[in-house]
């Protein structure tokens, strides 16, 4: 009810064939008396094939001796990782379980020596993503380049545990690319260490203060923030009773509402047709007048009233960035989005010990959200990382034309 229908796809391919006899009674009501059918009925079904075992590769290296390093030198073979006992496709593999399925590193540990027979202990798993943090650090370090680069970020924040300490994690990116920043403060220096001192372009986040900071070109507040606030006040309204009670306030937080949905409704219609940019000018014009008449009587009640003066303040400027500039979308859902993996790991792992550990889940979490927004399955990615120089591993990160025409905004 409400969406499409949805059913699997059947397969394109048949390996086995199993045929089974008639039944010689009916396995419902058992009547014996049964007739043939020449017409056989046909059921698919999918399955895995589980193959419990490990994979030992002997390289055999021929050498050339160096007589300027004064020792033999010899090339790796494919797949190899020289000095490294268990392979990269495990550690491929694990990196996938513990940032895909956040999967802690002990059940990470279990698994492999329950399916594979490869047996190693959990710390084992965090010097899997050392090594590949070592690797990956330069295309993490491009990474923020190119985010701040973008015409159109959005970006949020979200709380992180570090050794009992409160510390947040900082997101940025579109629909390509994702970079995570975990740090120890939710200050304008943090959102620079992200963005850079001077963003060039147009920053889509709540109204937090700190990315101000940054400096950005323009900004689109979220609109689904501000009717979340409306909301919360409308709840808080409707526990009121007698004189305490202010019904001009909660009819004022249902407006608003319903103005902010209108508003992103006008903005999705607008994105269907071919741009233009005089008619989303007029259409903001009218919703700044909308908006005005909406707060034009001042409110009894104090938190409605200062919910009422913020919607007139400087603030209402960034409001309807949408409008005015094209592929900008008027809420922050894609950073929310792009947050909550995050904030299921905390509840998993309950956050990290060392510095070391905030930069793996930096790293590594920037470099497989983008993997995956690149249309490059992770677990291949981190493969080629363990296996293949830095521009190698650089160009199996990015399978997409940058700066590719986002996708429509969501309803509000």
């Amino acid at each position: 009810m409400g969406h499409p229908p949805w059913q699997r796809a059947k397969p394109t391919r048949i390996d086995q064939v199993v045929a089974t006899p008639a039944p010689q009674s009916c396995p419902d009501c058992g009547n014996p008396k049964l007739q043939p059918v020449a017409e056989p009925h046909q059921h698919l079904q999918e399955d895995i094939v589980l193959e419990p075992r490990t994979v030992v590769t002997c390289f055999r290296h021929q050498q050339a001796f160096c007589g300027r390093c004064d020792k033999n030198v010899w090339l790796p073979g494919p797949g190899e990782m020289p000095g490294a006992y268990i392979g990269p496709a495990a550690k491929a593999t694990a990196a996938y379980l513990r940032y895909q399925l956040n999967v802690p590193d002990r059940k990470i540990s279990q698994l492999f020596s329950d399916f594979f027979g490869l047996k190693f202990v959990p710390a084992c798993v965090f010097g899997f993503e050392r090594q590949a943090v070592r690797r990956g650090r330069p295309l993490y370090e491009d990474l923020r380049q190119k985010i701040r680069a973008l015409p159109v970020v959005h970006a949020d924040e979200t709380s992180w545990r570090h050794d009992g300490h409160q510390y947040w994690t900082w997101y940025a990116g579109d629909d390509d690319l994702a970079f995570y920043h975990l740090d120890e403060h939710r200050s304008a220096q943090a959102a620079q260490s992200v963005l850079g001192q001077r963003f060039a372009g147009t920053i889509v986040a709540d109204a937090y203060a700190s990315y101000k900071g940054v400096h950005p070109k323009d900004w689109q507040s979220c609109l689904a923030h501000i009717k979340t606030k409306a909301k919360e006040l409308e709840q808080e309204l409707a526990l009121l009773k007698g004189r305490a009670a202010d019904p001009k306030a909660r009819l004022f937080c249902k407006n608003i509402q319903g103005f902010i949905h209108d508003a992103c409704q006008a903005h999705r219609r607008l994105c269907k047709k071919p741009w233009r940019a005089k008619r989303a000018k007029n259409k903001e014009r009218a919703l700044r007048r909308q908006l005005r008449a909406l707060c034009h009587n001042p409110l009894r009640h104090a938190k409605a009233q200062a919910f009422r003066k913020r919607l007139l303040g400087p603030e209402q400027k960034h409001f309807f960035t949408c409008f005015r500039r094209r592929h900008v979308p008027p809420t922050n859902n894609q950073a929310e989005r792009s947050l909550r993996p995050v904030v299921i790991m905390r509840k998993i792992v309950h956050g990290t010990r060392s510095a070391k550990g905030l930069e793996n889940h930096s790293v590594l979490r920037s470099l497989f959200e983008t993997a995956r927004r690149q249309g490059n399955p992770p677990h291949l990615f981190f493969f080629d990382l363990l296996t293949k120089n830095t521009v190698e591993a650089q160009a199996a990160l990015y399978r997409k034309r940058l700066g590719a025409k986002p996708q429509p905004p969501l309803r509000c």
